[in-house]
């Protein structure tokens, strides 16, 4: 703490003061755990391997297998694009500090950092309310799926889910740069998050606080809603279908979704709703890990795993391949 960078502040009356801004913060994330840091290196080294290899791989196999240029398919696209940016945030930066032993980060990064990370959450909340509607009227809407859900409409729902988070994270950003840093200087995280970097402010945060709870509620509880309300449709419809091979059938072609959706969410309210304490703080990075880190590595495995059309096309890349 005593190497903080800094430079001088004066009052509005001109004459030197002793406060200072901090120009650098210290992402502590994991270093409590000097022991494990090789180890902690080559696992998030693998697992950052795996999950852009992985995202990337259902792309490429979205864009060349014609069978897969389906409505699902393309938000399954838009998604692991975000997943492999949303590790690409955050990872790097924890693999050169585990490596390094450097978890100093300016302000400026620290800021740009979130701003990415929070884009990318924000339009992932919203493109999956989104994936979620599409499997609505895919099961519930059958007949009136291929009008409700063209490829017109497809582009444009893709496209408000990017433009929201860009939008909304933006505006927190805008007024986090505005804000002043006099110390203390450390962040007990392994990303710049929300929470942690505003209370290190010597700033008044009242105003940032409460727009950052509006569009937090905005981006976070309607799409959550229609993803909820999307499901109890869905699992209705799919009680009611007599025939046991084909309620399996519609099932499965939403369950991968409903996974991806159930570990997303859940873990992101155990770390933005439980209280902030001593106790649950190691708890709460854990829990950003699965969100952040573990769950794009993961989706990738669920969809392929889980989808007969992915595995069928992978067979076939592969074939041309060789």
């Amino acid at each position: 703490m005593e190497n903080w960078g800094r430079q001088n502040l004066y009052s509005d009356y001109g004459e030197r003061n002793n406060q200072t801004y901090v120009t650098e913060f210290n992402l502590l994330g994991f270093g409590n755990l000097s022991e494990l840091q090789n180890l902690l290196l080559l696992l998030f080294l693998m697992i950052y391997i795996m999950t852009v290899a992985g995202n990337i791989l259902i792309v490429v196999l979205v864009l060349v297998d014609q069978h897969l240029h389906t409505p699902m398919y393309f938000f399954l696209g838009n998604l692991f694009c975000m997943e492999t940016c949303y590790s690409s945030t955050i990872l790097p930066r924890m693999l050169a500090s585990l490596q390094t032993g450097d978890r100093t980060i300016s302000v400026s990064g620290c800021i740009t950092q979130f701003y990415f990370f929070g884009v990318l959450a924000a339009s992932e909340c919203y493109l999956l309310s989104r994936m979620s509607y599409d499997r609505y009227l895919a099961i519930c809407k059958p007949l009136h799926y291929t009008v409700l859900m063209n490829g017109r409409i497809c582009l444009q729902l893709a496209a408000v889910s990017w433009m929201s988070g860009f939008m909304t994270t933006t505006i927190v950003t805008c007024l986090m740069s505005q804000l002043h840093f006099c110390g203390p200087n450390e962040i007990d995280h392994f990303l710049c998050d929300f929470t942690p970097v505003i209370k290190l402010s010597c700033s008044d945060t009242s105003l940032i606080t409460l727009v950052s709870f509006i569009l937090s509620f905005i981006s976070i509880l309607p799409p959550f809603l229609l993803t909820l309300t999307s499901y109890v449709f869905i699992i209705s419809t799919i009680l009611r279908i007599l025939s046991t091979t084909r309620r399996r059938k519609a099932f499965s072609t939403c369950s991968s979704h409903l996974i991806v959706v159930t570990i997303f969410y859940g873990t992101l309210m155990i770390v933005y709703v439980l209280p902030d304490t001593e106790t649950l703080r190691e708890l709460n990075k854990v829990f950003s890990l699965f969100y952040t880190v573990l769950t794009p590595m993961v989706n990738p495995l669920v969809y392929s795993l889980r989808n007969k059309e992915v595995q069928c096309a992978l067979r076939k890349l592969i074939a041309h391949t060789n």
